[in-house]
């Protein structure tokens, strides 16, 4: 996939406002494969769904989505599930790991189905990560920036094309925050793939294409 094409696109929950100001929403923009962009928003502009529209988790949008020019309304269940499997990953603002099972069984039970990693460069990125003594600790007993952590490599566990991070940084640290942004950037150079960040604040301080205020 070289494209995600937003086109006049909107939540069905802000039809009846006529005070947005946005360089995403009832626009036509184009993310590009092997580009970085940011999205900036206020609370409650629709940062997270638009995450979830792009990975086809929600349809209550007017206007289109398009993925190398096909509308997303046309893909069928077994489309939906090639785009998540081959080329578009997502970390989710709520993470969305299994607290009873450990870091590293947050991270293998994905990667058992992709066979993308080696249990080596697994271990690499823990230790990067600075949670390499989680990897046999419950998620739950974690704390939210040290999931957070854990579900970035989770996410990188896969081929893709484009990486979706719904704030993936507001309980990092700066050196924590760079760590990420290093193991995020360099796996998307090596995959040729584009990085789409959102945030309502802090971000990661990385060399943007584009960015879009929400």
């Amino acid at each position: 996939m070289n494209s995600i094409t937003l086109y006049n696109t909107l939540p069905k929950v802000f039809l009846q406002r006529t005070d947005l100001q946005s360089d995403v929403w009832r626009k036509q923009v184009t993310l590009e494969r092997g580009k970085t962009y940011l999205i900036e928003a206020s609370s409650g502009t629709g940062k997270s769904s638009l995450c979830s529209f792009i990975i086809g988790y929600r349809h209550d949008f007017d206007g289109s989505i398009l993925f190398d020019g096909k509308d997303s309304r046309r893909y069928k269940t077994k489309d939906w599930i090639r785009l998540r499997q081959q080329h578009i990953s997502m970390l989710f603002q709520e993470l969305r790991l299994f607290p009873e099972l450990t870091a590293m069984e947050n991270v293998e039970i994905k990667n058992n189905l992709t066979h993308f990693k080696s249990g080596k460069e697994i271990e690499q990125w823990f230790e990067a990560l600075g949670i390499a003594d989680k990897m046999s600790s419950p998620v739950r007993l974690m704390s939210f920036g040290q999931q957070q952590r854990v579900a970035m490599i989770r996410a990188l566990v896969q081929p893709f094309d484009f990486l979706l991070a719904d704030e993936p940084i507001s309980h990092l640290d700066d050196a924590n925050s760079q760590a990420m942004a290093s193991i995020m950037t360099d796996e998307a150079k090596r995959q040729g793939a584009g990085i789409v960040i959102t945030s309502i604040g802090k971000h990661m301080e990385l060399p943007y294409d584009k960015t879009y205020k929400l």
